[in-house]
């Protein structure tokens, strides 16, 4: 079968997501896997204007995975970007519906999301709206986020099927009047993820002791991750044995690098930047606890459980997280999940916890989640449709 997904992030430099892992085990299936993407970092790159670029056999996760990405023209000049967006894209979705006729289009994306179900109505080609988040709310320009959600309840309207990561987003979709919803959660490669991983190679890097306790956290950085908070509850000294080993990078880590001098936490707070998606597991090896210490009212986070929760669980890692209504919703009490009310809580909630007993819950959760037969319900799907 021949799919074709449209995005707007970076397929190739950013994390991968519930898509790169579904397209790539698709691909080894022997489907044929096209993506439409958008270099989302745009405005860390010279010059303004992005020419057409076209990557083959493209992979991320597994090395046997074969994806084309294209990535249309923009104008990289604030706001006039959008517009470049909408005559860029829709040039790009006909001329692959003309030249690679998908059975399938797949959205993950607002504008060219929006652009592709309306083409695959007129052309009579099943569209499924996928969500893993609520992006019109991480639009950064506030005045554009309703029209974004205009787009969203359109784009609902001429899907086929509407799948959600998780339930609180299903509950989301449904209130913009979604009706064919369904819930495919995140995967797990339980393999990769494995409990018996050594990460001893890594804490002997990084000087970490046997008596360390290791917080963990990866991913993107945003303002709102709430590990400024943790950083500088660790500063107050209270917490001897406690470090907090970050993997990552984005809009704080300028921030955290300053408190880590201001403070002299260098021992205490580890940053070590932005790590190939292989080399993760061994980092989560380190960790005795892995934390999600988002800011508890942002709206970008109430609807959403991030994948690497599931990562983190399948090693055995007990998480601490605050009380998100999407983590909530999904994983309730007694699943190796702990709930504070405010980030700097976490380091103080570490205490609490026996590592080994909610661990074991979090790995028993995590493996009702193996990639293998999250692959093939959507397989079903799109064999349905």
């Amino acid at each position: 079968m021949r799919l074709l997904v449209v995005q707007e992030s970076d397929w190739i430099k950013r994390n991968p997501h519930q898509q790169h892992h579904l397209m790539e085990r698709l691909s080894m299936r022997g489907h044929e896997i096209r993506v439409i993407d958008y270099p989302i970092d745009w405005k860390e790159e010279e010059g303004h204007y992005k020419k057409r670029e076209v990557v083959e056999g493209y992979h991320k996760i597994h090395q046997l995975a074969n994806v084309k990405v294209i990535r249309p023209s923009i104008l990289k000049i604030p706001l006039l970007v959008y517009p470049s967006i909408i005559f860029s894209h829709r040039k790009e979705i006909k001329r692959q519906i003309k030249e690679f006729k998908p059975d399938v289009l797949l959205g993950f994306g607002i504008i060219n999301s929006y652009i592709a179900a309306r083409i695959a109505r007129k052309e009579k080609i099943p569209f499924i709206y996928y969500w893993i988040d609520v992006l019109h709310r991480l639009i950064p320009e506030k005045s554009f986020q309703a029209l974004g959600e205009y787009m969203e309840r359109t784009t609902i309207k001429n899907s086929t099927q509407v799948i959600t990561i998780n339930h609180k987003l299903e509950e989301f979709v449904r209130n913009l009047g979604a009706k064919n919803t369904m819930v495919i959660g995140a995967g797990i490669d339980l393999d990769k993820f494995d409990p018996a991983l050594d990460g001893s190679r890594i804490r002997q890097e990084y000087g970490i002791k046997d008596g360390d306790t290791i917080l963990f956290f990866m991913g993107f950085l945003y303002h709102f991750a709430g590990l400024k908070e943790v950083a500088l509850e660790l500063a107050k000294g209270k917490y001897k044995n406690v470090k907090l080993l970050i993997v990552g990078d984005g809009d704080v880590y300028d921030d955290l690098q300053n408190i880590v001098k201001e403070h002299n936490l260098e021992d205490k707070v580890l940053l070590v930047g932005r790590k190939d998606y292989n080399e993760i597991p061994e980092y989560i090896a380190v960790s005795d606890i892995c934390i999600l210490p988002a800011y508890p009212n942002e709206e970008i986070m109430q609807d959403i459980v991030p994948i690497k929760i599931y990562e983190y669980m399948a090693m055995s890692k007990p998480v601490i997280t605050t009380k998100l209504p999407g983590i909530i919703m999904e994983f309730g009490e007694n699943n190796g999940i702990s709930y504070v009310d405010l980030p700097e809580d976490v380091v103080s909630k570490v205490i609490e916890i026996d590592v080994k007993a909610e661990g074991k819950k979090a790995r028993k959760f995590a493996e009702k989640c193996d990639w293998n037969e999250i692959t093939n319900e959507f397989e079903d799907i799109i064999n349905k449709i």
